[in-house]
């Protein structure tokens, strides 16, 4: 499976990175553009434990959707109601 948000889709994608000429302040003739390069831009993803449809699953989550709430994280048990359920 792809790293891809779960709720939001962002995956990574292609971009280009830019090689300038010098700035005329270090004695080149101002910014130009020299060369472009193939890059892979990838969005901020994380591995979260999530509730979906009731149940808890593993799975990536974005950043921005974690910020804009729309991942719900399942409840923590304490480690005494544990061993009194044991």
């Amino acid at each position: 499976m792809p790293r891809e948000c779960v709720f939001t889709g962002r995956r990574a994608r292609g971009g280009w990175t830019k090689a300038e000429k010098g700035a005329r302040r270090d004695g080149g003739v101002g910014n130009k553009i020299k060369g472009r390069t193939k890059r892979l831009v990838k969005p901020n993803l994380k591995k979260l434990r999530v509730v979906i449809d009731g149940e808890v699953q593993n799975v990536w989550v974005s950043t921005k959707a974690m910020r804009q709430g729309l991942v719900v994280k399942p409840m923590r048990v304490k480690a005494e109601a544990k061993a009194k359920a044991n």
